[in-house]
């Protein structure tokens, strides 16, 4: 087993961090944040995430997990050191590098040994030769040539069921033109090995290819049943009837073949964005890849003015209030980043219209991310108090407590009887026997 720093305290890292040590391995979780490691210390969670208050209380009454604010004192005391900060979107849609590059630079000001530097976070391809790069400058302003690794090792966590995916996954990428770092790799991962998961061994640039492939071709898989799903209104099909069949082809599957008002998330629009601006400047433009990103954003329009339609056309939606269920881009999650939600609340409030909103998780996230538009929210103590007075439903996020509702009761809080599940979670029939009017996707 391996003694391993993880730098940065996010999602990815926190989860990677409790997982990894939950492996067997010794793991010193790293933030520049003295509030955020004091909190986890104490076992407060920053992210709302299913399992991992039971794999962070396990591993740290261990001793297996630790947090610090040290960074250079961890480099010094483990052998392998994950990079796991934020690449947040930079104005243009490249991947902002300036946190990666700050954990290279104090790894190299801080190393002693022989080191493996793992890149976690999802970076442009090419970031791993600059990794090495920034380790050498700092290396060599201290005059010294200590040996080092560097290896892509992309994460595949779905928000939601990220221990699971972490414990349970597809595959293991290994990016790394050395012998001795996919060794040490291994042994990280050896429990997993154990259970039959395969490893991708490549080189740096193929890994950190194959995650924003990956994600890209997950994006287009919810924008082509999207496109499909309002094809489907105007010819007199349903979507998911088509979905069901079009899945259970071997060569295409059946996840991520569900309608909705468009994904987003912190993977797919920052990575769709980047992986687009790459081939942009590489002379290799991805066609596909830039009708994703504006097929999507023409999605979330459309639910804005499925919803006005609804009311009775343009203008219809001035003075009217909407409730509206679900902040967050999924569910199981807290993460409102790029969530449909945004756009769709203040399109319609642009429109007229005055929201009352709901959700079990996002309710803090959304009292910031919807700050343009606050004077024209209220924000909701429950799904039904939401609904309280409101001329109209909106479901935007499928929690499971969103998909048994008493459909007599929303009839009887409604000043109007309009319903409308963009996440097609109930069927028309038992909606429309309870009074309320009915409104889907693709159906």
């Amino acid at each position: 087993m391996a003694n391993i720093t993880v730098i940065g305290t996010g999602y990815v890292g926190l989860v990677s961090g409790s997982c990894l040590a939950d492996f067997g391995n010794t793991v010193t979780c790293v933030d520049n944040n003295l509030e955020k490691i004091e909190s986890l210390k104490r076992g407060v969670i920053p992210i709302y995430e299913p399992g991992l208050d039971t794999v962070m209380d396990r591993n740290t009454k261990t001793g297996r997990l630790k947090f610090t604010t040290d960074l250079a004192g961890s480099v010094k005391q483990n052998h392998v050191a994950f990079i796991a900060v934020g690449t947040p979107p930079a104005d243009d849609g490249s991947a902002d590098l300036r946190f990666v590059e700050q954990a290279a630079r104090e790894i190299g000001a801080a190393m002693d040994s022989y080191l493996v530097v793992v890149n976690k976070s999802t970076v442009p391809i090419g970031t791993g030769r600059k990794v090495s790069l920034w380790i050498k400058e700092e290396l060599v302003k201290r005059g010294l040539d200590i040996p080092f690794d560097v290896v892509s090792n992309p994460e595949f966590l779905r928000e939601g069921s990220a221990v699971q995916d972490f414990t349970h996954p597809d595959r293991v990428v290994i990016g790394s033109n050395s012998d001795n770092a996919r060794k040490i790799m291994k042994d990280i991962y050896r429990s997993l090995y154990l259970n039959d998961t395969p490893y991708i061994e490549t080189n740096l640039e193929s890994a950190e290819m194959i995650k924003y492939a990956s994600n890209a071709f997950l994006a287009l898989k919810i924008t082509f049943i999207n496109e499909v799903a309002n094809l489907c209104e105007k010819v007199g099909a349903n979507v998911q009837d088509v979905a069901k069949a079009v899945g259970r082809d071997g060569r295409i599957g059946s996840k991520f073949l569900h309608p909705g008002p468009g994904y987003g998330g912190s993977c797919f629009p920052k990575d769709t964005q980047a992986l687009a601006r790459i081939g942009r400047e590489a002379g290799a433009p991805l066609s596909v890849v830039e009708a994703t990103i504006a097929a999507n954003e023409r999605q979330k329009l459309k639910m804005i003015d499925k919803v006005e339609a609804g009311f009775g056309g343009p203008g219809s939606l001035t003075g009217k209030i909407i409730a509206i269920l679900g902040m967050a881009f999924k569910q199981n999650t807290d993460d409102m980043r790029d969530s449909p939600a945004i756009a769709i609340c203040e399109g319609l409030v642009r429109r007229g219209a005055g929201l009352r909103v709901w959700d079990p998780a996002a309710m803090k996230e959304a009292a910031w991310r919807l700050g343009a538009i606050k004077d024209r929210v209220f924000f909701s103590s429950g799904e039904y108090d939401a609904m309280e007075g409101a001329d109209a439903l909106v479901i935007l996020t499928p929690w499971n407590q969103f998909r048994n509702l008493d459909l007599v009761k929303i009839k009887k809080l409604l000043v109007r009887s309009l319903f409308f599940d963009f996440r097609n979670i109930y069927k028309r029939e038992e909606v429309e026997e309870a009074g309320l009017r009915y409104f889907s996707v693709g159906r």
